[in-house]
């Protein structure tokens, strides 16, 4: 089993910045992707960032590209997401979650190829 926790949420004005990160423990032996994915309120959970090896590929979404950036650390274990210029859109429940079972690259943009999910952060941007 794999444990996801994430952490640096917060209240930032618009136009600020956070930077969000998820650490895996327990069974990390094998970890192919890690992802982020954000629900606001009276929507769906949607897919914004993710990071997959080999190769350490980063898609996004396009309403994060050029603002948000996710990397990891030397481990795999630890990743982080860096939100810069954000706006109130961006207010949601951020979730990290990974892919301990390899799949196709092309499944990444979806919640059901994830096989693990952390409790979530609370992003909020207001003035």
């Amino acid at each position: 089993q794999v444990q996801l926790v994430e952490s640096g949420g917060g209240t930032v004005q618009p136009g600020g910045s956070l930077r969000l990160s998820c650490a895996a423990s327990g069974s990390t032996g094998s970890n192919y992707a890690m992802g982020w994915f954000r629900q606001a309120p009276g929507k769906e959970r949607e897919f914004v960032a993710a990071i997959r090896w080999p190769g350490a590929h980063t898609p996004y979404a396009d309403s994060v590209k050029g603002r948000f950036t996710i990397s990891s650390g030397s481990d795999k274990n630890t990743v982080h997401l860096q939100m810069n210029s954000l706006n109130p859109d961006d207010t949601a429940v951020y979730y990290c979650a990974r892919q301990s079972v390899r799949r196709p690259s092309g499944l990444i943009w979806y919640q059901t190829s994830y096989d693990y999910w952390g409790q979530g952060t609370q992003v909020t941007v207001s003035s």
